[in-house]
């Protein structure tokens, strides 16, 4: 993951995160007069900015009219978050904040660094990690810097927490989904070989691989030929409480000649358009994240909630996908040297890592006669199952019984 990205939260974290916004406060859409100043015309201009904001976590959005680049430091006595962020000027003043909806910010000062850059200074209540990331432009919305604030203290409880032993560990859940079936056959390949029978030939052994894992839970979406719908496969994921879906499935392409195997996780642009249809849904917001709503917020700040999971929820998704193909490397060609991102509905739910494998091409003659195999189809099996236990050996859930496993052998 590059160090721009280190801002996502971990699977843990981004549940708790999202539990203490459930309890938000309040949205600060700060504003005021233009400054009037004439701007040159390559410095980037910030439009406004937003903050979302519970006890222990504090989002702050800056509205951009292009992409920057900026750098982000801390300073104690008082405690203090610095972002300056290169050749840009704010369009708006920055008036004081109301202490009951800031979170943790005090409030916020800035000033023009050099020629060309700005410096903003976040005054704190108390110390705070901040993490920051650049997200690209979406459906109705521009370029924004996103500083996510997290509270020293929650991070000493944490780990404090952390290194209690907990009550109860639990299995970490992989649900496995195998593609297509009952009146969906998906590719067929020239020796009549379905799609839907090679992806739940390959998640059973998928299945019974990684029930051998201590600490490792599968479910399966379909055990049977059957038909289920694309929403259909995310909700029954969810309900299970699934930390990992993995859709199983094998390509079909029109050059005989295309082979390999494929990993892929949701893009941006299918994020932030199943953001829109969640917030668009009043069945979807009342039921999103278990016991959370977001229907009774406005849509600012559900969208800001929503952002927020979607966002890591990828991040998470690209590094799985990263071990898995890694290992499928191993077994045979891939199709791709990294893993892809599309617009797949059956990756869309936006708390739960998702990623789609694509075994190998039915319309290859000779990909088709080896996925007819059980041997290879073992073998996929067997190097998905590699790629999920080298994720979890760096990102299981603190309260899994695979979490306490790791720090026992790893330390």
């Amino acid at each position: 993951m590059n160090q721009q990205n280190n801002n996502l939260l971990t699977n843990q974290q981004r549940r708790q995160f999202l539990v203490s916004l459930s309890k938000y406060s309040g949205l600060a859409a700060l504003s005021a007069l233009p400054l009037g100043t004439p701007l040159a015309a390559q410095k980037k201009h910030i439009n406004g900015i937003r903050i979302a904001a519970s006890s222990a976590f504090t989002r702050l959005v800056f509205d951009l009219d292009g992409p920057v680049k900026h750098s982000i430091f801390t300073l104690d006595n008082p405690a203090r978050v610095v972002i300056d962020i290169k050749q840009a000027r704010l369009l708006r003043s920055l008036p004081a904040l109301n202490p009951k909806t800031s979170g943790l910010i005090r409030s916020i000062r800035s000033a023009p660094r050099g020629k060309q850059d700005l410096r903003v200074v976040l005054d704190l209540t108390h110390a705070a990690l901040p993490k920051s990331i650049l997200l690209k432009p979406g459906k109705d919305r521009g370029y924004r810097l996103v500083i996510d604030l997290k509270d020293e203290r929650v991070n000493f409880a944490e780990n404090k927490q952390r290194h209690a032993k907990p009550k109860k560990l639990r299995d970490v859940i992989v649900a496995i989904d195998a593609g297509h079936g009952g009146k969906d056959p998906g590719a067929v390949g020239r020796r009549g070989t379905k799609e839907k029978d090679v992806a739940l030939a390959v998640a059973k052994k998928l299945e019974r691989l990684i029930q051998k894992e201590k600490g490792v839970k599968a479910v399966m979406i379909r055990s049977r030929d059957e038909y289920i719908s694309l929403r259909g496969r995310i909700k029954k994921a969810r309900e299970k409480n699934a930390d990992l879906f993995i859709s199983i499935h094998a390509d079909a392409f029109r050059r005989r000649s295309a082979s390999g195997s494929s990993v892929f996780t949701l893009s941006t642009k299918g994020a932030t358009s199943e953001a829109a249809k969640w917030l668009a849904n009043k069945e979807n917001s009342a039921e999103l994240f278990g016991d959370i709503s977001i229907k009774h917020h406005d849509k600012a700040v559900a969208s800001l909630i929503l952002e927020l999971a979607q966002t890591s929820t990828i991040e998470s998704s690209l590094d799985i996908g990263q071990d898995i193909l890694v290992n499928l490397k191993r077994i045979g060609k891939v199709h791709r040297g990294h893993v892809e991102q599309a617009n797949f509905a059956v990756l869309k739910s936006p708390d739960i890592p998702s990623v789609l494998i694509e075994t190998a091409f039915l319309s290859n003659p000779n990909e088709e006669k080896k996925l007819r195999t059980r041997a290879y189809q073992h073998k996929l099996a067997s190097a998905m199952v590699r790629g999920v236990k080298d994720y979890f050996k760096h990102n299981a859930p603190p309260d899994s019984i695979l979490a306490d496993l790791n720090e026992r052998t790893y330390g």
